[in-house]
């Protein structure tokens, strides 16, 4: 009897075993595409189970030995927004899942210095791209500041929150040349104390080129180009679709609203779009609120395309109209309190100025001594398709307008007038090719016009000014090997008016005199006429070792003729609070610069590293003029006095990036980033000299940047995802620096801690709303930068800690929300 009853146990044991074994069997297989292309290493798993694998190269996965239940699987990839996905087992499932592109990854395309689009992992070029994803999730007050973020070896030499000029690998100014939807930006780039005129919420992506790419965009890419896209209407539907943006920041009470519209209707698409922003004076814990800082900012954008049988034709317009403060730094010498300049010239006292009341501290109005700045852009864009070949030409005109308030007594009276007129046109054509081999020729430039109207400061003259450049490129693949190189000449003509002034015996300013009879004239610029040529071209290859590694090499030298202000000017920038001296000998440079890049990409792992070397010819510099006792010159208002000067220059620096996303942590994102750049004066006089000469001025402190997040699902109606982020930002202290004459000071130092929380609020497919929270400066730290002009703006010599020129800001407080539909 025992018997048979251990046998019936054993039957239905092994039976109930059986059933155990079979629902331990299940499997969850499927793929992970991005449109119709397969994503190779990313990482699936079902959440708190420890089952997890990679995809293969056609973006197809496979999970065994899973149970009957329910779970949630997780989606990461580098480069793709993570996803949660909730899904019940009951029997072996096959499931096909679509990620969106977050951040750059080798594999995507740019289309900035080359031909025609082309991967970034076969472009031999160091260049980078900023998505959009990474746009609408930036914390910062203007779009420099988030290239500096999400993008190694670009800086920015900024005065104040809002005014920010982009440096490549340590050049800037005229040496890097910025691109708004391919057409040059032409707006008085050479000026320290205004930003670059574009619409941060309109700007789709930026791509950036980090070395000379004269071959593509002629003379002032020597140092790199920054190319702005903006949005786009080729992926809108026949429905109308939008984009809406709101944000807020605490410290400097920044209020930015935006809107977008844009609809397809059949072969024609449409867009309109508008901006406003709007911000107070910024604070930090030593200053209080930084006098002169405020900003209005308003933007209008329209496009309309056309799409015909074999050619495209797109035309689009914007407006950019801006009210920034002129900070001067004057204050109380023993308070330390801001003060304001009530008069002219010998009248106005520095040390007795009245203090700024909080009133006018607290205040949104722009304080009566401001710039204004106007940009004015259309163009139109038309691809036509040759049987095989293609050709691609642009036309475009810009009006810039700057005007600058300075006379407290006459506020009618600009100190600072200036209008600049740009034509611009480009063309390329693309001969018939295949996906290995292409060819292109092509020719572009510019036409300027410049005047100065009736003001009291012409820092530079009247000009005209024509630039043409022709180039021919090549790119082939062979295996693994993709060779890009081409060849450019580049001539420019300048031609300057006389321009004649004098002494207004009624108000004491300077005045321009329209006739050549006023009988207390004097010549301010003397008419001539300069011309400038230069050969520039670049060669490299990419070789790709493997699916994981591959490595960039490439030779490039670049060409800058000089500009109007080096060449001429001959006045004070009452912004800048500069007299600049210019130099009519000065010749072309041309730089010659070396870079080798390593790059390493699998499911786990990102990373790069990239070291180049700059040998710059006729270098052209600022150098301050000082006394017998080697004090700066300086006029009754405090303003220095600066000359154009030229040698030889050397930089050299490194790029490294590190991003590490296990794929057992569900989505947990570690991303670091190293950057620096050394950059020395050869002047022999400045030999040995230290930073008594011998080093670069404005060159940016080593720069370290580490940032945690993990994704956290959430599946409520009204809040499905959520993002944390830590940052550490530690900037080194700036030993080498250009101490001579007071250039320059040392910079200690300073470590920033910044968080913030991403929210998707809404996702219907259609309709989405996202939330952006974020506190920067989080310790609300103390700290100046190396590459802030407010740094020095300072009248007093005061041994008092913390008693010399501005401070960055402290501690921002913001949101951001982003609406599709």
């Amino acid at each position: 009897m025992n018997t048979y009853l251990s046998i019936i146990i054993i039957f239905f044991l092994s039976i109930a075993l059986s059933f155990n074994a079979v629902a331990q069997n299940l499997t969850l297989s499927g793929s992970i595409k991005n449109g119709h292309r397969g994503i190779t290493f990313a990482s699936v798993s079902l959440d708190k189970t420890g089952i997890a694998t990679v995809t293969d190269s056609a973006g197809n996965f496979a999970l065994k030995n899973i149970t009957i239940g329910n779970y949630t699987l997780m989606i990461n990839c580098i480069g793709y927004k993570p996803i949660s996905h909730n899904i019940t087992l009951n029997n072996s499932t096959t499931i096909n899942l679509v990620l969106e592109e977050a951040e750059m990854q080798l594999g995507e395309f740019v289309i900035t210095g080359v031909s025609k689009a082309t991967r970034i992992k076969e472009n031999p070029v160091a260049i980078s791209r900023i998505s959009s994803i990474q746009i609408n999730t930036g914390t910062q007050s203007n779009l420099i500041d988030v290239i500096q973020k999400n993008t190694g070896g670009v800086r920015m030499l900024k005065t104040g929150p809002n005014v920010s000029k982009p440096f490549i690998r340590g050049l800037g100014y005229n040496r890097v040349l910025t691109l708004y939807d391919g057409l040059r930006q032409e707006g008085q780039q050479w000026g320290d104390e205004h930003g670059i005129e574009i619409d941060a919420y309109s700007i789709e992506s930026i791509e950036v080129i980090k070395g000379p790419a004269s071959l593509m965009y002629g003379s002032d890419a020597m140092a790199g180009v920054i190319s702005f896209i903006p949005i786009s209407t080729d992926t809108a539907s026949n429905k109308l679709q939008g984009k809406i943006t709101n944000e807020y920041h605490h410290n400097n009470n920044l209020i930015g609203n935006a809107w977008y519209l844009f609809q397809n209707k059949k072969k024609l698409s449409l867009g309109l779009g508008g901006s406003h922003r709007i911000a107070k004076n910024y604070r930090n814990r030593i200053d209080g609120r930084v006098y002169n800082t405020g900003f209005r900012e308003l933007n209008l954008s329209g496009q309309a395309g056309i799409k015909l049988n074999k050619s495209v034709i797109d035309i689009r317009g914007t407006l950019y109209h801006s009210i920034q403060g002129i900070p001067d730094g004057s204050r109380d010498s023993l308070s330390r309190m801001f003060t304001i300049q009530q008069m002219e010239g010998e009248l106005d006292d520095i040390k007795h100025r009245p203090m700024v009341s909080d009133e006018v501290l607290n205040s949104y109005a722009p304080a009566k001594l401001h710039q204004q700045i106007r940009h004015y852009r259309i163009y139109m864009k038309h691809a036509i398709d040759i049987e095989k070949s293609k050709l691609d030409y642009t036309i475009g005109y810009q009006k810039n307008i700057r005007k600058e308030l300075t006379h407290p007594s006459n506020l009618s009276q600009p100190g600072l007038l200036i209008n600049l007129n740009t034509l611009n046109y480009h063309l390329i054509y693309r001969l018939s090719g295949n996906e290995k081999h292409t060819t292109s020729f092509g020719i572009n430039g510019m036409w300027q016009m410049n005047s100065n109207g009736r003001a009291t400061s012409f820092p530079i003259p009247d000009y005209n000014l024509f630039d043409a450049g022709i180039f021919a490129s090549n790119h082939l693949k062979i295996n693994r090997f993709t060779i890009s190189g081409g060849i450019r000449f580049d001539t420019r003509w300048l031609g300057v008016n006389d321009l004649y002034t004098f002494i207004d015996k009624a108000t004491g300013f300077t005045q321009r005199a329209y006739t050549v009879s006023h009988p207390e004239q004097a010549l301010q610029y003397q008419a001539f006429t300069s011309n400038f040529n230069g050969l520039s071209g670049s060669a490299g290859f990419t070789y790709l070792i493997n699916p994981s590694w591959h490595f960039k090499c490439n030779l490039s030298r670049g060409y800058r003729a000089p500009g109007i202000n080096e060449l001429t000017a001959n006045g004070l920038d009452p912004g800048a609070r500069i007299i600049y001296q210019g130099n009519k000998n000065i010749k072309p440079e041309f730089s010659n610069q070396q870079d080798i890049g390593v790059y390493f990409e699998n499911e786990l792992i990102q990373s790069s590293i990239t070291v180049f070397h700059n040998y710059i010819q006729n270098y052209i510099y600022l150098s301050q003029q000082a006394d017998a006792n080697n004090l700066p010159i300086v006029d009754a208002q405090g303003n220095r006095t600066f000359s154009y000067n030229q040698s030889q220059a050397r930089l050299y620096g490194a790029e490294f990036s590190l991003v590490t996303q296990p794929a057992l942590l569900n989505g947990f994102k570690l991303s670091n980033s190293f950057q620096f750049v050394n950059g020395y004066n050869l002047d022999p006089v400045f030999k040995g000299k230290g930073i008594e000469g011998a080093y670069l001025p404005f060159i940016p402190p080593a720069l370290f940047n580490t940032a945690i997040s993990k994704p956290i699902a959430v599946k409520r109606k009204y809040l499905q995802n959520l993002l944390p982020e830590f940052e550490i930002e530690y900037t080194a202290a700036q030993h080498r620096f250009l101490a001579l004459n007071g250039t320059e000071t040392f910079t200690p130092h300073y470590l920033l801690l910044h968080a913030s929380l991403q929210a998707t609020v809404l996702d219907t497919g259609k309709k989405q709303l996202h939330l952006h929270l974020f506190v920067n400066n989080l310790l609300d730290t103390v700290y100046q930068s190396h590459m802030s002009r407010l740094k020095y703006f300072e009248y007093f010599r005061d041994s008092r800690p913390n008693a010399s020129g501005i401070w960055n800001m402290g501690r921002n407080i913001g949101v951001k929300m982003i609406y599709h539909f």
